[in-house]
């Protein structure tokens, strides 16, 4: 059964008459009597009475009618609702975001992206790139913003954002006066780290084991500007990305790393198995044209 079938019958009851239905649908009067036909033979039933001088519905014909106006209605709807998916009228885009990095630019972008379709809608969810990475793959979310690497097999990516961790201490501490700091020289030190669902936490550890020692760490947390705050009272060092270290209070100071640099590299993730919605898609192609990336090599 095609939908134009129920079209052409809801026509044909609406002006009781064949002749009128065709005019109107600018269709010959043989075709709607032919499609009407074709109906009626695929339900079993007659629709019409067509005994009498004035064309009238079968009880059968007057349960179809009723049916058929759902189901032109619910079609209608789906026409709607589609052109405004298309049309990028409407859609929702769920977004990870670790707490770790200056999401001024981002937001600015998804600011620039709303004032262009005011119909979609966002979802901001903040967790460290481990549980983003998880989200992303089990299609909690569309897309993430996570530390690289990441899995490959699993998620398109592209990067965005590199820069380098600096040394976060108290502005009195002895190796507050320095301009480097060589990260062996912290191998005494209490370190205030990220939870471990941040990929920062095994990147920190990784370095200091590559120079000969293991941190001791006193405390973790998921919030940079707690960490901050438990560097301002003294309570050890941090390192934390160059981009959020502009946004430090006078409390505490950064130092640069050296011997070796610790570095991190940004990038958004989406699944490459699971369906991704128009909102979504257009949503990152105007972010990478908005970064200037060049598509061709994505």
């Amino acid at each position: 059964m095609d939908i134009k079938h129920l079209q052409y019958f809801l026509e044909v009851a609406k002006y009781n008459s064949f002749s009128l239905a065709a005019e109107h649908l600018y269709i010959t009067q043989p075709t709607i009597s032919k499609m009407i036909k074709n109906l009626e033979e695929e339900l079993g039933v007659s629709l019409f009475d067509r005994s009498r001088k004035k064309l009238t519905l079968t009880d059968a014909g007057e349960i179809i009618l009723e049916q058929a106006k759902l189901i032109d209605n619910a079609f209608h709807n789906l026409e709607t609702e589609l052109n405004n998916l298309l049309g990028l009228n409407k859609g929702h885009i769920r977004i990870g975001i670790p707490p770790i990095f200056d999401a001024q630019f981002l937001l600015q972008l998804i600011g620039l992206f709303h004032e262009k379709y005011p119909g979609i809608t966002f979802q901001l969810s903040e967790d460290g790139s481990k549980k983003i990475e998880e989200d992303v793959n089990n299609n909690l979310l569309d897309v993430g913003v996570v530390v690289l690497p990441t899995n490959s097999e699993l998620f398109h990516q592209f990067p965005f954002m590199e820069e380098d961790l600096k040394l976060i201490l108290h502005p009195s501490h002895p190796l507050a006066e320095k301009s480097k700091v060589e990260l062996k020289e912290l191998a005494g030190e209490s370190f205030i780290l990220f939870n471990k669902d941040f990929a920062l936490h095994d990147r920190i550890i990784f370095a200091c084991n590559s120079v000969g020692f293991n941190p001791h760490i006193i405390s973790k947390s998921s919030q940079w500007a707690f960490i901050e705050e438990m560097v301002s009272w003294k309570l050890g060092v941090s390192l934390l990305p160059e981009s959020l270290c502009r946004h430090l209070s006078k409390n505490v100071k950064a130092v640069t790393v050296v011997n070796p640099s610790i570095r991190w590299e940004l990038a958004i993730i989406w699944n490459k198995n699971q369906y991704l919605s128009f909102a979504a898609r257009e949503w990152l192609q105007f972010t990478k044209e908005s970064l200037s990336i060049d598509l061709s090599k994505k």
